[in-house]
């Protein structure tokens, strides 16, 4: 199976960047009346912005030509109010969409999250968790401004440049196409700049996931680090991450800053064209002072929106790759999911079938980890796994769950297909206990109750005193209620395994699954488990790993795997006797 460690580059696809910005300004779409009303604050906004040349060129060629002084205060009171308009016009709108964006980045965050839940083992299997968190906190993160300026700035901004050119070229065409010579020029300079920018923050992108992931790879293995004392070799490799990680923006800024010289630039000339063809060619005599002013406002009015536009897209080239980066998460198909007209598995018996079952990776299908794989399991009955490391043990349980999808054959509950009921009703039937004794920051009680949520404190006690939890927890300073961290630091590695173990218990489930359950155990402690687990377990169906083949001498039957196959199969005494392949395994272990 491929995986993406966390100093690769990770791949992704190629989608036209018009469709990933018409996709993300779709979720503003749900919030129409927020955003009809922004819009016509900014009419109101955009109408006294372009009314004041015309104020300017009123009083210049007018009253302050005929020496009106009432007619001067008139219009300066009428501005004053305008202007206070504007401002809270303005303030208004901002804080609207500043209410908006943050809802819509709330929506994205959980659907990205919702869809993260629903895809299989294998996703998680091939990418290091700090490259998934990167995606869902601070590519997220990043789409704030885009959203935001959309509306605020993108749709004002646009509609003054537009309103301003058809002023000018109403008022004094001439003057206007002087004023607009070099917005071509300015055009083919963003363009360049923008094809050459986003390739380069789609790289900072991927060297900011890469630091991600190593940070949170680094300290969720900080034991092993110090216990070997790879301190240093670790810190190299971090300085080499975070070097990689400058340079890269380093070269993203440097060509994303050459938007502001390419508006300022254009803007000079501009404005140049204008005096130069006003006084040359067309004449100053020919054009009022008035009208030279207000042209002389509306093309610093014209420049100013083109230079915020600048900006914008500037922030658009930078964070485009971030909401690429969501949406080809959230593109992800779920390798396992609900069929089409799935059913609602009842409650179950406990019958496990599987019937020619063969499993390979989707990224290396002619790689077989499981071949062809009959047997069948009666209710009730325990069945050991054993054999070699990557025989294909806990891939048999993984199908039974379908964390993953058999390749070939089936895999039958009760004469029902995994692949053909819910996924819901059928892991909530199933109790699994891993090596991974994953335990969630809370109390004892909350972890315990994880398996099954509705449980009463009575229940999450019993399942404690199942699995000979109880006496220990008690022993802590706040019993049930003593609060433990992910890497349940104050418990030893036997104690953690026994709160996921009552965890499991507490599920009632149908079929148990423990793959190497016991591993981490003291004999002593085992003894204790294994008598809760005959008494909380009688008649249930129940799948053991274990390595330890003390442990499953109880066993119903034993299915010794080896290459992607059952190589043998019976009790512990009918294999002893047959003097096999668990023969040797036995007698190499205790001798």
């Amino acid at each position: 199976m491929a995986v993406n460690a966390s100093r690769m580059d990770e791949e992704q696809r190629s989608v036209p960047k018009k469709e990933t910005l018409f996709r993300l300004f779709r979720y503003l779409l749900a919030y129409k009346k927020e955003l009809l009303l922004v819009l016509m604050i900014m009419a109101g906004t955009i109408a006294i912005s372009m009314v004041t040349p015309l104020l300017m060129e009123l009083a210049v060629n007018v009253y302050v030509a005929n020496g009106s002084i009432p007619g001067l205060l008139k219009l300066g009171a009428a501005a004053c109010l305008m202007f206070l308009l504007f401002l809270a016009g303005t303030k208004a709108r901002m804080h609207i969409m500043a209410s908006v964006t943050n809802r819509v980045l709330v929506t994205i965050r959980q659907q990205l999250y919702e869809h993260i839940q629903t895809l299989s083992f294998q996703f998680f299997d091939s990418r290091p968790t700090g490259k998934i968190l990167a995606r869902v906190i601070g590519d997220v993160n990043s789409l704030k401004d885009v959203l935001s300026d959309s509306v605020t700035q993108l749709v004002p901004d646009l509609a003054t440049v537009l309103c301003v050119a058809v002023i000018m070229l109403v008022k004094n065409y001439r003057l206007a196409m002087a004023a607009l010579l070099t917005v071509p020029l300015l055009a083919a300079g963003m363009f360049l700049i923008e094809t050459t920018a986003h390739r380069l923050w789609q790289i900072y992108r991927k060297k900011t996931s890469n630091l991600s992931a190593y940070i949170h790879e680094d300290i969720s293995g900080i034991r092993v680090i110090q216990s070997f004392a790879a301190e240093e070799e670790t810190r190299d490799i971090f300085y080499d991450l975070t070097d990689q990680h400058r340079k890269a923006f380093i070269d993203a800024v440097a060509v994303a800053d050459g938007f502001g010289p390419v508006v300022e630039i254009t803007w000079g000339l501009g404005g140049f064209l204008l005096y130069f063809i006003g006084i040359r060619i067309v004449g100053a005599e020919q054009i009022g002072i008035g009208t030279f002013l207000a042209f002389s406002t509306y093309i610093a009015m014209f420049w100013s929106p083109i230079r915020n536009l600048a900006n914008f897209y500037n922030k658009l080239t930078t964070n485009i790759s971030a909401a690429e980066r969501i949406f080809d998460i959230m593109d992800t198909e779920a390798d396992i999911k609900n069929a089409e007209h799935a059913l609602v598995l009842p409650p179950l018996t406990g019958a496990v079938e599987f019937s020619h079952v063969s499993f390979a990776y989707s990224d290396e299908p002619d790689q077989l980890v499981l071949r062809d794989v009959s047997f069948a399991v009666k209710p009730g009955e325990t069945i050991a796994l054993v054999g070699p490391t990557g025989a294909g043990k806990t891939t048999i349980v993984n199908l039974i769950s379908r964390f993953y999808e058999v390749s070939g054959g089936a895999v039958l509950l009760d004469g029902q297909d995994v692949r053909q009921v819910t996924l819901e009703s059928l892991r909530s039937q199933l109790g699994i206990m891993t090596q991974d004794n994953f335990l969630f920051s809370g109390t004892m009680k909350d972890n315990i109750r994880y398996g099954r949520l509705n449980a009463t404190d009575e229940e999450v006690v019993e399942a404690a005193k199942a699995v000979h939890a109880h006496q220990f927890i008690m022993d802590l300073e706040n019993g049930y209620d003593t609060e433990i961290s992910e890497r349940g630091t104050r418990l030893s590695i036997g104690q953690r395994q026994l709160i996921a173990f009552a965890r499991t218990m507490i599920s009632k489930p149908a079929i148990l699954i423990l793959d190497e359950a016991t591993s981490s155990i003291d004999t002593h402690t085992e003894i204790l488990v294994q008598k809760g687990i005959e008494t909380l377990l009688k008649g249930r169906t129940s799948f053991i790993i274990a390595h330890r083949l003390s442990t499953i001498r109880k066993a119903d039957r034993i299915f010794v795997i080896d290459q992607g196959n059952i190589q043998e199969a019976g009790s512990h005494q009918e294999l002893m006797e047959k003097k096999g392949a668990y023969y040797k395994l036995y007698q190499s272990q205790f001798l």
